[in-house]
């Protein structure tokens, strides 16, 4: 759960009750859980030191893509898929067709396409005289997919492909710097007072994204991340791994969690296509004039273009950024109000 083949298989398989696929649907593969991986791993770490080679890791059964994708949708409780080969659907086809129906943007679904026509079955199992499987291992594909799938349902999953690495160099800009600091930054500032207790605004602006949305004008979210994903990038639904808790690194929609001071700082990092840098940051604050909510979008132009790209939708920043600040608030408003 988390990785990206699996994401891929996992929403093609759920969005999808008619697939048209490439031919690669009937290669052979031999799927391994990532258990079995991580057992064989560490046994590998104790092999004797006269044994430099590589081995064979696969799971028990040898079945294709077609056949996964239809156990998939057995163990998540789907009807059976309807799946049509073609033969003129390449895998570079593929990879912009996985693009647009999973959160799994194009360059990533494409090197995995292209792997798809090559057969992955194992030539031996010598790595069982080594480190031999113990009672009911290797897992089964069934098996791995109920682990997997009981995980998402629990939130439990601790990595995830949108999450290997966190974007920028040491040298870029940070919304920290000074104003004379990297140039121009350009500002949005929205504030609000909010009669709740703090801890209710503070769920509200960590269970930001993913199902719960952006609190404003849901359209034009939409609308931006179906143009990043027209343009290469990662779009707006890549979710969130925790529906209630966010942590550094993160990936959320098409932001990721730069910094989280639990309680009263939110800052996210855009990974959207841009002529520039932009940040998002949500501040609960409780002083002396009661709760505030404090909100900042932060955009660093890359030349003219980020110039360009800045004005032309600055206009509409009052009703998504305004509404953003509006609703959080009162949505922690309805929490409280909910809770007595």
């Amino acid at each position: 759960s988390g990785s990206a083949s699996f994401e891929m298989l996992r929403y093609l398989t759920e969005r999808l009750p008619v697939m048209v696929t490439p031919r690669w649907v009937h290669t052979r593969i031999q799927p391994i859980a990532v258990r079995d991986v991580l057992r064989l791993l560490v046994g590998c770490a104790r092999l004797p030191q006269d044994v430099s080679r590589a081995f064979d890791a696969g799971g028990p059964e040898v079945l294709t893509y077609l056949d996964m994708m239809q156990r998939y949708a057995r163990a998540a409780g789907l009807p059976k898929r309807v799946i049509v080969r073609v033969p003129v659907l390449t895998p570079g086809l593929s990879s912009y067709w996985v693009g647009l129906v999973t959160p799994v943007p194009a360059g990533i679904a494409r090197p995995l396409t292209e792997s798809l026509r090559h057969e992955v079955v194992c030539h031996e199992n010598d790595i069982e005289r080594y480190v031999p499987s113990p009672p009911g291992h290797p897992l089964g594909l069934d098996r791995a997919l109920a682990l997997a799938l009981q995980r998402i349902r629990e939130a439990q999953v601790v990595t995830r492909w949108s999450s290997a690495a966190v974007p920028g160099a040491p040298s870029d800009p940070l919304p920290t710097d000074p104003d004379w600091a990297g140039g121009s930054l350009y500002t949005d500032v929205r504030e609000r007072a909010a009669d709740v207790p703090p801890e209710a605004l503070w769920r509200v602006v960590e269970g930001i994204g993913g199902e719960n949305g952006w609190y404003s004008f849901p359209l034009a979210w939409a609308v931006r991340g179906w143009l990043d994903r027209l343009v290469g990038g990662v779009g707006l639904r890549r979710g969130r791994r925790d529906a209630r808790r966010l942590r550094v690194g993160d990936s959320l929609d098409f932001w990721r969690v730069e910094e989280i001071e639990r309680g009263r700082l939110l800052r996210l990092r855009a990974e959207m296509r841009l002529p520039g840098l932009a940040w998002l940051e949500m501040r609960v604050d409780d002083g002396d004039g009661g709760v505030r909510y404090r909100q900042r979008a932060l955009f660093h132009p890359r030349g003219l273009l980020g110039h360009l790209y800045w004005w032309s939708v600055s206009p509409f920043h009052a009703v998504v950024f305004g509404g953003m600040a509006r609703n959080i608030v009162r949505a922690a408003v309805r929490t409280r109000d909910e809770a007595r």
